[in-house]
């Protein structure tokens, strides 16, 4: 790897129509092995519930087995939900995957959205709306101190010890699509992983506005690359850019389309789902997409533009197993090698 870039998969799982579910988790799973063997840095599991955008309904276990297939690459969760889970056994599950895999787990939080999955699991809207950073903070504790105890609005309970301790410091990256959460996470000293949805410019922002609120400019301490933000995208290669551009205009609304149709709000608040052709359409424009040397030069692009030089790429987007595997190949033999050369000699960003 030169110097600090990284370049990961990031895998949701996706649902697209006719597939069967287990053909689905396999294909991720093979994908995942595929990344490692293509000399990708890390594995991203998304978390999704009753719905097909992604049939994943719980990244942390998912990522475990994976952790199991592989031997060299980090494993992460891009993300665990904390407004739908208790954030100490979410510490407890990252812990025991931190010691058993010596080190490569990583775990991505988020707040996710107000879903009906806050009615399904219990937790209620309070909890996406009111209670991230007690929940955030809660899972600090539990992933950096022996015993912990809590007498928040949502948590009481008398102090217990933690078990098993991770091996080190550990620190999850927070998931941020506003300036509140970028604020947040740069208070605790956290990293951000910035969507697929967004791009550059908007990243650039989120990162300045984490830098500011941490008392930094995006250049301090040598750019915030080095304090760990990670950028999701898009990567299809193909011989031609209007070749994969083709391929994922045909092939993205597919899934696009039934998958973000289930996202049902828990409450009576409006949802209108993204045009799925439009969306699509924006993936390409924003995202590696094309031939070798595009896919290449939009990766270099962004990394400096953004200053984030961890970057995940969603790889799934034909629905076909056979072709993923292909275009993990063909980005980890022609693509990647460009990208970290650009690097090689360039530790700090200039933007």
């Amino acid at each position: 790897m030169a110097d600090d870039v990284r370049i990961g998969v990031f895998l949701l799982a996706a649902g697209f129509p006719g597939r069967d579910h287990g053909e689905v988790l396999t294909s991720a799973v093979d994908t995942a092995v595929a990344a490692e063997r293509a000399g990708f840095d890390d594995v991203w599991i998304a978390e999704h519930h009753f719905m097909s955008y992604g049939v994943c309904p719980s990244a942390v276990t998912l990522a475990g087995y994976v952790l199991g297939r592989t031997e060299r690459v980090g494993v992460g969760t891009a993300v665990s939900v904390l407004s739908t889970r208790h954030p100490v056994a979410l510490a407890e599950e990252a812990a025991l995957l931190d010691r058993v895999s010596g080190g490569r787990f990583r775990l991505g939080v988020g707040r996710g959205g107000p879903w009906v999955d806050l009615e399904v699991f219990g937790t209620g809207l309070d909890r996406f709306e009111n209670g991230f950073a007690e929940s955030l903070d809660l899972l600090l504790a539990a992933l950096n101190r022996p015993r912990v105890s809590s007498d928040g609005p949502a948590f009481r309970f008398r102090e217990v010890e933690i078990v098993p301790r991770p091996g080190g410091p550990f620190l999850p990256v927070v998931a941020a699509t506003s300036p509140l959460t970028a604020r947040l996470a740069a208070s605790r000293g956290l990293p951000l992983l910035l969507g697929m949805h967004v791009g550059d410019a908007e990243k650039a922002a989120m990162v300045r506005e984490h830098a500011e609120a941490a008392g930094g400019s995006p250049a301090h301490a040598g750019g915030p690359g080095r304090a760990g933000h990670v950028a999701a995208g898009v990567a299809h290669v193909a011989d031609t850019t209007a070749e994969a551009v083709a391929e994922m205009r045909r092939s993205l609304p597919r899934w696009l389309a039934p998958g973000l149709a289930g996202y049902r709000p828990v409450d009576g608040r409006p949802y209108r789902p993204r045009d799925p052709h439009e969306y699509a359409d924006l993936l390409c424009r924003l995202h590696p997409v094309g031939s070798p040397a595009h896919c290449a030069d939009t990766m270099i692009a962004t990394i400096r533009r953004t200053g984030v030089r961890h970057l995940i790429l969603l790889v799934e987007g034909t629905g076909d197993p056979e072709l993923t595997r292909a275009n993990v190949a063909r980005l980890g033999a022609e693509v990647l090698p460009a990208v970290r050369a650009a690097f090689r000699h360039s530790p700090y960003i200039t933007r």
